[in-house]
């Protein structure tokens, strides 16, 4: 167990979630806002993607990005920031019987430094890496597709930004491609690792998978476990007796209790409620910045504007 925490809020993700809760932002405005209400709850760091004002789905468009982080800058709160670097990795094949072409309407593939543009202008501290592919959804053609040289050059690109890769692992064989980053010396110490259980077709959310996630993280990594769903705030609890730190936000779980929709600075002030009850605490962004040895761009970004 480990007596210190930091809390990473993932403050609206890209999926169909809006479809089911009045809360999830969507708007520049409205996700920087939830962001800056969950950093004054107690998240150390922001997880942001961005949306569509218009059709409300996820979207990679630098403006939207520039204009959500800005907001935040600008802020009284100074949480750390971490992009996320998932989109234009979407392959959604023609179907069973004829996968070829592919689905030119719903697939969004990209080169290695095209899908890290934002990061490269806007240079978070932090932008997510996902470290595998993944079959997403029941009875669906779509793939979250990560080819292990597209993340290779994705990962010498973070690096050469002086940006700090948190490294996504959704099943198990994805800690083999953090291990192999590692050896190739393409990830600073200390590595970050999400542990990202509960999603269908990855790794499950109970305990004995988590365990052997966890055995096999690298030496010295910082880690955080989450569980998609339910689970999500029973992870609270269980991620600093196995050495975590915490996730929670509406990127992944839509509810404070059964029934009870949530907003991100509700989920994230009950984390911190869950994390003192057991007497862990809640460690401040300038915090993780030093444990994290994270490089802040803000004022290069700014004086370069």
């Amino acid at each position: 167990m480990i007596s210190e925490v930091f809390i990473t809020c993932a403050v609206t993700g890209g999926g169909n979630s809006v479809e089911h809760s009045p809360h999830v932002p969507v708007t520049p405005e409205q996700i920087a806002d939830s962001a800056i209400e969950a950093a004054r709850a107690g998240a150390a760091v922001v997880h942001i993607h961005v949306r569509d004002p218009e059709t409300r789905r996820g979207s990679r468009d630098l403006a939207l990005y520039r204009a959500v982080v800005e907001r935040i800058r600008q802020s009284d709160v100074n949480p750390v920031l971490n992009l996320t670097a998932s989109m234009g990795g979407s392959l959604v094949l023609g179907g069973v019987d004829s996968p070829l072409p592919l689905d030119p309407a719903a697939t969004d593939m990209l080169g290695a430094e095209e899908r890290l543009a934002h990061v490269e202008e806007l240079r978070p501290e932090i932008c997510t890496l996902d470290c595998g592919s993944i079959n997403w959804g029941r009875r669906s053609d779509y793939i979250m597709a990560n080819s292990s040289a597209v993340l290779c050059a994705m990962a010498a690109h973070v690096q050469k930004l002086g940006v700090r890769p948190e490294l996504e692992v959704f099943d198990t064989g994805h800690l083999v491609m953090v291990h192999d980053l590692i050896k190739e010396g393409l990830i600073n110490d200390p590595p970050l690792i999400q542990l990202c259980m509960g999603l269908r077709y990855g790794a499950p959310d109970d305990l004995t998978t988590l365990m052997a996630l966890v055995h096999s993280l690298p030496p010295r990594a910082v880690y955080s476990a989450f569980s998609i769903g339910r689970m999500q705030l029973p992870y609270v609890a269980m991620a600093p007796l196995v050495g975590a730190n915490v996730r929670v936000g509406l990127e992944d779980n839509l509810y404070l209790s059964r029934g009870q929709l949530a907003t991100n600075d509700e989920l994230v002030q009950r984390a911190v409620e869950i994390l003192q009850r057991i007497g862990v605490r809640v460690m401040s962004p300038d915090e993780v910045r030093e444990k994290l040895a994270l490089k802040v761009h803000a004022r290069e970004v700014k004086l370069h504007v």
